[in-house]
């Protein structure tokens, strides 16, 4: 059925164009191209670990941030192309497509992570792991990478194979993928109970696990009547495995530690020691492709140096991102609030103290399913929202829990729509609860197929 409607799209998972920093990087670039003391170093091969001055403002920044038991040190940082490169460099060097059995990933997962996985080799091997309010069910997870273990030993899998032995380098038995604050797509944060009990699964089974901490500082208190913090809401795994029994440097530990930061498109990787020379980041810097050709995004790096040296990147964040996300979240919450809640819609984590992020995760009221919502949104509402199981690891059969679920970005769309996109979902879920549900069940969501591949080829 054709509308008239303009349309609103909460699925998109882009920044809105007025939040970007653009008047402050050019001012930054301007000022690094016209010394030539940055322009020339930043206009030649880069050192493998990156620019160095950029490596030292983001440790200052990093630990003013998320304040760990240690300073961290410019020398545990790599620079890389973003996170997206970040992921499939950190799997070139520290897995092999034979010897490292599974990439376990939590469910629902940033779907486009799943491409990165199989372009790397794990086709047919991504296992998902379900959540809960605390995040990870670690209970799942140690039950199946056991099961994942006697397997491999029982095909004789006890050492890699496809890549060659290096006396700097690991490779890893598992991999384990989370974004384990302000998630996406399901805006949870996962306890410090469970990053520490997963810590633990990674030492125990040889698990690399690597974290997306893309939405840490995008943050801002659930009640608008409390202060704003500067201060992470919760310390990152990579953390809690320095932290955890004597981190990498425990009694019988190979000294690798079990985390890496997949981070954000001003990408770092941090390695995990300060006594270790062979190490996560250290190896990182080794690959073939910084080898030959330099730390990635060497020009930019310059740019984003001057941006934190000026304190214009954290004033922003802190200025401009998270007063604003704030107030388009509370915008749209309210909404549905009043608006979809009466209908039995439910949230996680409803007694949040500290928000963040771009998503707000719902569950429909049985026996809805988010495929049929979406298209009954889309042809009578112009609304485009991202059904749950467009968020299953690859592969995966069981998606009972998806398929009952949407996934609502605040991020993109125009500030003044947000709660009129809430106000049409309203109006689609209360029409299909009136209706012959049975009816509306037997819509395909596979015609849209080719519409859905075209939405999502970039990061959302």
């Amino acid at each position: 059925m054709g509308v008239s409607k303009n349309p609103i799209n909460l699925f998109k998972g882009w920044p809105n164009p007025s939040l970007l920093p653009a008047a402050q990087i050019k001012d930054a670039a301007n000022e690094a191209l016209s010394d030539s003391e940055i322009v020339t170093p930043g206009l030649l091969y880069g050192p493998d670990e990156g620019y160095g001055p950029l490596r030292q403002q983001a440790a200052r920044w990093l630990t003013a941030f998320y304040q760990p038991i240690e300073q961290i040190g410019f020398e545990r940082i790599c620079i890389s192309g973003g996170a997206s490169q970040n992921l499939a460099r950190i799997l070139a060097e520290f897995s092999d497509p034979i010897f490292t059995r599974n990439v376990w990933m939590v469910s629902p997962t940033y779907f486009l992570a799943c491409r990165i996985f199989e372009d790397a080799g794990f086709h047919g091997r991504l296992r998902s792991v379900p959540e809960d309010d605390e995040g990870i069910d670690i209970g799942f997870l140690r039950d199946q990478i056991q099961k994942s273990e006697q397997k491999a030993r029982a095909d004789g899998n006890e050492k890699p194979t496809l890549k060659p032995p290096r006396p700097w380098n690991k490779i890893y038995r598992h991999i384990i993928y989370a974004v384990p604050t302000f998630s996406n797509p399901s805006s949870k944060t996962m306890s410090i109970t469970r990053r520490r009990e997963l810590v633990s699964v990674a030492r125990d089974y040889d698990a690399l696990i690597i974290t997306d901490d893309v939405y840490d500082q995008l943050q801002w208190p659930a009640s608008g009547s409390k202060p704003y913090s500067d201060k992470a809401v919760m310390p990152r795994v990579v953390d809690v495995d320095r932290a955890l029994n004597g981190g990498p440097e425990r009694p019988g530990a190979d000294g690798f530690g079990n985390a890496a930061l997949r981070s954000s498109h001003m990408a770092y990787l941090k390695r995990k020691t300060t006594n270790w020379q062979c190490e996560i980041a250290a190896n990182f810097a080794k690959s073939g492709s910084s080898r030959s050709g330099g730390a990635p995004s060497q020009l930019t790096a310059t740019f984003m140096a001057r941006l934190l040296e000026s304190g214009d990147l954290q004033n922003h964040i802190t200025g401009k991102l998270q007063p604003t996300y704030a107030r388009r979240y509370r915008n749209m919450i309210s909404a549905i609030e009043k608006y979809l809640l009466p209908l039995d819609v439910k949230l996680p984590q409803s007694d949040r103290e500290i928000i963040g992020g771009y998503f707000i995760w719902i569950t429909l009221p049985s026996p809805l399913t988010a495929d049929d919502v979406a298209i009954e949104a889309e042809e009578t509402e112009s609304l485009i929202i991202a059904p749950g199981s467009l968020f299953a690891v690859q592969g995966d059969t069981d998606l009972k829990a998806l398929k009952g679920s949407l996934r609502l970005c605040f991020a993109w769309e125009e500030e003044e729509l947000l709660y009129e996109g809430i106000q049409r979902l309203s109006k689609v879920i209360g029409s299909l609860q009136n209706e012959q549900i049975e009816g509306y069940l037997k819509k395909d969501w596979s015609r849209r197929g080719k519409e859905t591949i075209g939405l999502v080829g970039s990061h959302y």
